[in-house]
């Protein structure tokens, strides 16, 4: 659905979300199928070693900026990708999540036709607990995150229910495992 009314983007941006929507669905279904599996057998890696995994599947994964008026330092301003999981996955990763945990990360990621399918690897080596996140949003609605994390020099993964209840957050000491281009995109904005 597209919001309606005096904030709504213009006609050839509908016209454009719509074309992308109906382009090649098949493409975007197998690369979705193919990030689920390589994040399952990244978690059966870490199993076979003895660690304790938890693999969550996005139901929606959205890119966040920043306002011109958001304070980073601001607890209650988030940026960074946030990512939207069923109650299952939910109560899964609040059985694991620890705020001060999760030190290590690695992204993998492929893009087809102009999304980003992508698997976040967050590990607690202390603890041998990792956290796969499985999701995919389209490239060029992140052009305000990845300016946020270009400036701050940190990137944030947040996790949260539905309704919209914020389960957890970690902070990334660098943008480039999400975005490799990040430098050459803003450099040339």
């Amino acid at each position: 659905m597209v919001k309606q009314g005096p904030d709504s983007p213009e006609k050839d941006e509908l016209a454009e979300r719509r074309e992308q929507i109906t382009e090649n669905p098949g493409a975007k279904k197998d690369a979705w199928a193919q990030t689920l599996a390589d994040m399952d057998a990244l978690a059966e890696e870490l199993e076979a070693e003895g660690w304790t995994t938890v693999t969550l599947r996005a139901g929606d994964t959205a890119t966040k900026g920043l306002d011109s008026n958001d304070d980073p330092a601001d607890d209650d301003v988030q940026y960074g990708i946030v990512h939207v999981v069923p109650d299952n996955d939910a109560e899964a990763f609040a059985d694991v999540f620890r705020d001060d945990g999760f030190p290590v990360y690695d992204v993998y990621r492929a893009e087809v036709d102009g999304r980003v399918f992508f698997v976040t690897e967050l590990r607690d080596p202390e603890t041998e607990t990792a956290v796969f996140i499985a999701g995919n949003f389209l490239r060029h609605y992140a052009q305000p995150l990845v300016e946020a994390a270009v400036e701050h020099g940190t990137l944030y993964t947040h996790v949260q229910r539905l309704d919209g209840t914020h389960l957890g957050s970690f902070e990334h000491d660098g943008y480039e495992k999400f975005f490799p281009e990040a430098d050459r995109v803003v450099a040339e904005n």
